[in-house]
Parts: structure tokens; C-alpha cells; sequence
């Protein structure tokens, strides 16, 4: 009689593995996934920022955005703009993974029906917004700091009135409502997260 006990229990421990195996979730490959895609974005902006060939040719084929960055003025939209995608888009994201790895895989709690579209709006929303508003602080301050520049340096020679006119004044409200929107997803995604971490 011993046998078919023995094989009983087997299959009862191989039960038991496969139920474990469906309660890992997804979500913190997700926005591990989603921050690495940033932090690529990150790299080519550095790689830009430093623009390595002009240390073997010893001339830019553009201007270089270091010097925006140095000369300060409407060049700090595209410093701010370049540190707050490094933190909020890659680190926060990366970060925000464990959150979900810890509701789902640690205490198995796997997100579904309404919390899974909490989630997928944290996650849409969040990096939409972020990268978005970011890409755009940082491209139109980098644009804003050449034109700020002296014309005998490559710049525009512009001053103050005439960026803000021209270059940075049409930027607010886009910037601004992209932010509305990933505050809108980290909302979504306390939201979901208070939600499954308090069910059964």
C-alpha cells in the first residue's frame, strides 16, 4: 500500500508547485522593462551631452549641449530636464518594480481585473508623462541655451525676451500636462497598490 501513498503525495507536492507558479505576477518585469528603455534614452542623451568624437577630431559637429549647461540661463530647462528624467524616469521606475514584485511575488498577490488597469495606467501614464514632458524641457532648454549664446560661439545671441518668446514660452502648458499625467499614473498605481495589498 505504500506506493500508490508515495505517488499520492508526489502528486499533491506537484500541485502544490504549479499553484505557486501561477501566482507570479508580471508587473515588475514590466517596468523593469519600462526603465530600461529609459535609461537607454538616458545613455544616448549623455553620449550626446559628451560628445566624444569631437576628442579625436577636436572639433563638434553641433553645438554642444555641455556648454549649455555651463552657461546657465535658459540652459538649466535642459539640466533640469536631464537629471529629473535620470531620477523619476529610469531610477523611480526601476524602483517602483520592487513594489510589484513585492505584492506579487513575495506575498502572491497577483494584480487582476481592476487593479491589473490601475496598473497598466501607473504604468502607461507614469512613463508617458515623464518622458515626454522631460524630452521636451530638455530639448527646447538645449535649443534655448545655443540661442542664448554669443553668435561668435555658434549661438544666437538672443536675449532673454526673445527665447522665452520664442523657444521656451510654448512649452508650459504641454510640460505642465504631461506631468499632470504621470502624476495622474503614480496615483493609479498607489491606488492599485493600496487595493491589492489589502486583499485576501
Amino acid at each position: 500500500m505504500s506506493p500508490p501513498i508515495i505517488s499520492a503525495s508526489v502528486g499533491v507536492t506537484s500541485m502544490e508547485n504549479a499553484a505557486v507558479t501561477t501566482t507570479k505576477g508580471k508587473w515588475a518585469g514590466r517596468f523593469i522593462t519600462a526603465a530600461v528603455i529609459q535609461g537607454l534614452i538616458a545613455v544616448i542623451v549623455t553620449v550626446l551631452i559628451l560628445d566624444p568624437p569631437q576628442y579625436f577630431t577636436g572639433h563638434s559637429d553641433y553645438f554642444s549641449p555641455a556648454m549649455v549647461i555651463a552657461a546657465n540661463g535658459a540652459g538649466t530647462w535642459f539640466f533640469t530636464g536631464f537629471i529629473s528624467f535620470l531620477v523619476v524616469g529610469v531610477v523611480a521606475t526601476a524602483v517602483t518594480a520592487i513594489f510589484y514584485f513585492y505584492i506579487e511575488d513575495v506575498q502572491g498577490k497577483v494584480y487582476k481585473g481592476f487593479t491589473n488597469l490601475l496598473a497598466w495606467g501607473h504604468l502607461l501614464f507614469m512613463n508617458i508623462g515623464v518622458a515626454g514632458s522631460m524630452i521636451i524641457m530638455m530639448y527646447q532648454g538645449y535649443l534655448a541655451g545655443k540661442a542664448a549664446a554669443a553668435v561668435s560661439s555658434g549661438g544666437g545671441g538672443l536675449n532673454a525676451g526673445q527665447i522665452h518668446e520664442t523657444i521656451l514660452g510654448w512649452t508650459v502648458d504641454p510640460i505642465g500636462g504631461l506631468i499632470l499625467l504621470a502624476a495622474i499614473g503614480a496615483i493609479l498605481g498607489g491606488l492599485g497598490y493600496l487595493i491589492r495589498s489589502r486583499t485576501k
